[in-house]
């Protein structure tokens, strides 16, 4: 074989061979990949290795079946109560169908980014501006239906849908600020006013226990001493009753103990007289001290007639003179 045809079979089947390793592909886990054979629709490859025929097969579309987003620039939108405000949104989408991604949109990005903004006008321009700040939940949901409704023939399906932000003009966060203030102050106010009504209660509440039991405490007490008069009431009965048996049966020790209790009893009301000008003091004690009367002028006379010079002046004459 002449040596130019061994370099010309040598090209040949390096180019065969190139081709043929250049057929073999292989998917990975996340991707598919869209197969036509001469221009139509042949088959969607999973995860593995596949084969082309070459001149006759080609890689259509490489979809990509994890979830992924999209991040939209802030735009006006006018709402309900005529505000405009900026809204910042992401959404987040997978592939369910890589036929229809391939077939039945031309460029699926710039589609759902129009789609996206139209149906957030249209949702965010039915809401009010304070619904929209506070019910950021109720319009994500909203728009994650309306978009998802509207890209099930795309073979995507929209999985969530995020408002990032929404900024109201200047004058409108400041009016707003300006009401969050008074807001707060009339509720510190109101719970001023609260805690002042519930302290006074809490004071007419103490005072009224208060008062409660101290007139259970007089009550008891009047109680109490109700009772001790009634025992010594009926005490002083029973003695008076021993005392009236004993004096009907002739005990003279009873007679006397009568006599003495009363005798003590109308002392004691004399010495606690307040117009009491008189010094009163028991029988007893006045005979002690006439005993000790006479006793004195006893003394008197005895050593006073016996005493030297006695009855006689200091200058008058001596016996015997």
């Amino acid at each position: 074989m002449q040596p130019w045809a061994i370099v010309v079979l040598s090209i040949v089947g390096a180019i065969v061979l190139l081709i043929l390793v250049s057929s073999i592909k292989i998917v990975r886990q996340t991707d598919k990949y869209v197969i036509e054979r001469l221009g139509g629709y042949l088959t969607t490859w999973g995860v593995g290795i596949h084969m082309l025929i070459p001149f006759f097969d080609r890689i259509s579309q490489r979809v990509t079946m994890k979830e992924q987003v999209k991040d939209f620039d802030p735009q006006p939108v006018i709402t309900k109560d005529n505000v405009v405000v900026t809204v910042d949104a992401i959404i987040y989408y997978e592939a369910t169908d890589p036929v229809k991604l391939t077939y039945n949109v031309a460029d699926f990005y710039g589609a759902a980014t129009k789609l996206a903004q139209t149906n957030l006008r249209n949702v965010i321009g039915e809401t009010e501006l304070d619904e929209a700040l506070t019910s950021r939940d109720i319009i994500n949901a909203k728009l994650r239906a309306v978009l998802d409704d509207a890209t099930d023939k795309w073979g995507v399906r929209i999985v969530r849908v995020e408002i990032k932000r929404i900024d109201p003009p200047v004058d409108v966060t400041q009016a707003m600020h300006r009401q969050m203030k008074a807001e707060r102050e009339k509720r510190a106010q109101v719970l001023e006013a609260e805690g002042f009504r519930n302290a006074q209660i809490l004071r007419a509440e103490g005072a009224k226990q208060s008062a409660i039991l101290q007139a259970e405490g007089q009550r008891e007490a009047a109680y109490r001493e109700a009772e001790a008069r009634e025992r010594l009431a009926e005490a002083e009965a029973k003695a008076t009753r021993m005392v009236s048996e004993a004096i009907a049966a002739g005990d003279i020790n009873a007679i006397n103990y009568f006599v003495a209790q009363k005798y003590v009893e109308a002392l004691k009301e004399m010495a606690h007289s307040p117009n009491q000008k008189v010094f009163i003091m028991p029988m007893e004690a006045t005979a002690i001290l006439g005993s000790l009367g006479g006793i004195a002028e006893l003394s008197k006379s005895v050593f006073g007639e016996n005493r030297p010079g006695a009855g006689h002046s200091p200058t008058g004459p001596r016996r015997g003179e």
